[in-house]
């Protein structure tokens, strides 16, 4: 979206974007295309045989013709028809296929743009809206990278008619030419006047979603228990209703209008077919036009109004497929910010050791007013155990994703061993991190590929060992199917629902079975009960073994076992040390850890509302 709100024109004309679509099918399934020509092909021809079939029958009867040479006609014309129409059939039965092939090829590659795209990208809201445009190009059918098929199919078929038709009545009236022209144009434009003010795309699309999104969150099991509890049913209930009244409102607006449109079609197409008898029966009396060529000329007429609307609307359907498949070209072809390939290879067996330095970095996210991160400096030095804490909103997420490559300075540098990791190969640099992040990405598979993450070729001792480790394996020993057990229900319907501290368990266990040589760990152990909590306290160290640590904690008690502890406050380190030197200090670390300790010895939830308001 520009400054002004507007749609931005589209990157690509219609003829750019139906070369994209004919070497995308070039490439995916040839026979896209040549089906393509074969339908437009067949049906003009279809068409044309239809037109001809009655005038030439009685042409052959008016000239009082052989019964042999009348039934030969009746045969061909019966023959070609049955042909045709088989052929099309056939065609139209099996055309879906390889244009399903190419729009999965699409959706493959806006998949792999999202997957593989900056991180970065996916905090800019522009992304995001073309993104959601791009796939609502995708989504089913009738949208624009499968459909223009048929449009280009239809618009072959209307052309080449069109060329017939020219051919036929060259020698007809030019008044007669000029009002079958005229009417057909006012026709045309007037139902495009109509469809432009009746419908609207993005207000429907709208519309749609917000029906879709309610009918989801209704039997989203998740939900379920909100439902029950705070009473949502009548809520849901009502917004459903208030959706579905504004969808019914607005497709009955929308045929209100259609209706004007069509009152107006059929006052032309009579007023067309008048004037056209009228002259018709003007020439058969001035020039003795035969009852064949009255018929003929009166039905090419008829053809001819079809094929330029065709025409006319095959052309403007092209025109707003063409947008869409646009936009899904830009967002395919998106700037990354990032550099991947083009970026210096990264070859990690190479080093022995990794340093991480934040230079004068400050982070303002896209949008935001205030800066997350102001002019931070940190030396993150190889085989520490570093601790990041502070009040919610300090920054700590920020810093980690820094650290990780995931964000770029919006000022400042992070540097690897002294380089600038924006020179490098990004995905070079993310095989450092092994990390447990706040929000989980399991995927509807098994207990050893999510660990894995990968179908087939892992190690299951190592996965066995991993999951020890994260302290997960007497649970999963209950399941019937073992390490083979599926995660969730969403595909599965065998599939087990694992509960938060679990899931963190078995992100911990991912981690570790990455082995990278910097593990980062943003609040690991909120969903865990104190004595889980612990258990993974005592690990912690085995885990850690040989490797950066960077753990991330709201909790001050957690991060004794860390060689140093950073305090973050308004996107600043105000302290740091080890929890002794920051205990000893007497400043902010230890008022937060005395309230917390505190609150511990008062016998106060763990996951309580004073903590929770205090870290």
């Amino acid at each position: 979206m520009s400054d002004s709100g507007k749609e931005k024109k589209p990157k690509y004309n219609m003829w750019q974007n139906l070369l994209y679509m004919l070497r995308k099918a070039w490439k995916v399934n040839k026979k896209v295309i040549w089906v393509v020509l074969t339908i437009g092909v067949v049906k003009a021809s279809l068409t044309v045989t239809r037109l001809l079939v009655t005038p030439v029958i009685l042409k052959k009867v008016e000239q009082a013709e052989s019964f042999s040479s009348l039934i030969g006609a009746i045969l061909l014309f019966s023959g070609l028809l049955i042909v045709f129409s088989s052929l099309i059939g056939y065609f139209i039965a099996n055309k879906i296929f390889g244009r399903i092939d190419v729009r999965s090829s699409i959706i493959y590659d806006l998949t792999t743009k999202f997957s593989d795209t900056s991180y970065e990208n996916i905090l800019d809201t522009d992304f995001m809206a073309a993104h959601l445009k791009a796939r609502s190009a995708t989504n089913g059918n009738s949208d624009a990278t499968e459909h223009i098929w048929e449009t280009l199919q239809e618009l072959i078929s209307n052309i080449l008619g069109f060329v017939v038709f020219i051919f036929i009545v060259s020698g007809l009236d030019l008044i007669l030419m000029a009002v079958v022209v005229l009417t057909t144009g006012i026709s045309y434009l007037i139902s495009k006047r109509i469809d432009e003010t009746a419908i609207d795309p993005e207000y429907e699309n709208n519309l749609y979603m917000e029906m879709d999104y309610l009918m989801k969150k209704a039997t989203d099991r998740a939900l379920a228990k909100d439902i029950r509890i705070f009473g949502l049913k009548n809520w849901v209930d009502e917004l459903s209703v208030k959706a579905e009244k504004a969808y019914r409102e607005y497709l009955l607006g929308c045929q209100k209008k259609r209706f004007v449109g069509n009152i107006c079609d059929v006052i032309l197409t009579f007023l067309r077919n008048g004037i056209a008898y009228a002259i018709l029966i003007k020439m058969t009396l001035d020039k003795g036009l035969s009852a064949s060529e009255f018929l003929l000329y009166f039905g090419a007429i008829g053809g001819f109004t079809e094929w330029v609307k065709g025409i006319l609307e095959g052309f403007l359907t092209f025109h707003k497929e063409s947008i869409d498949i646009s936009r899904v070209r830009e967002f395919i072809e998106w700037e990354e910010p990032f550099k991947f390939e083009d970026g210096k290879p990264l070859d990690t067996d190479s080093f022995d050791k990794y340093e991480i330095t934040l230079e004068n970095v400050s982070y303002k996210y896209p949008e935001a007013k205030e800066f997350t991160i102001k002019n931070l400096n940190l030396t993150i030095k190889p085989g520490e155990k570093l601790a990041i804490v502070g009040l919610n909103g300090a920054g700590k997420t920020t810093l980690i994703k820094l650290v990780c490559g995931l964000l770029d300075p919006t000022e400042g540098c992070v540097l690897l061993n002294g380089e600038d990791i924006r020179d490098y190969n990004r995905r070079d640099y993310y095989k450092l991190f092994s990390a447990v992040f706040q929000d989980f990405s399991v995927l509807a598979g098994s207990i050893s590929e999510n660990v894995a993450q990968r179908k087939d070729d892992f190690d299951e001792d190592r996965i066995k060992d991993c999951i020890e480790k994260a302290g997960l394996e007497e649970k999963i020993v209950e399941f019937p199917e073992g390490y083979n057990t599926k995660v969730g229900r969403d595909v599965y319907e065998e599939g087990v629902d694992l509960s938060g501290g679990q899931m963190q368990r078995l992100m911990l266990a991912r981690a570790l079975y990455k082995d990278g040589p910097i593990l980062t760990l943003d609040e690991p152990t909120a969903a865990l009960d104190p004595i889980a909590e612990n258990d993974i306290y005592l690990k912690y160290n085995d885990m850690a073994r040989g490797k950066t640590s960077i753990f991330i904690s709201h909790r001050l008690a957690s991060t004794r076992f860390c060689d140093r502890i950073i305090l973050l406050l308004n996107g600043q380190i105000v302290e740091e040390g080890s929890h002794e030197e920051l205990m000893k200090k007497g400043g902010k670390y230890a008022d937060l850890f005395e309230v917390q300790s505190k609150y511990y010895k008062e016998g106060g939830d763990e996951d309580g509302y004073e903590e929770d308001k205090v870290c």
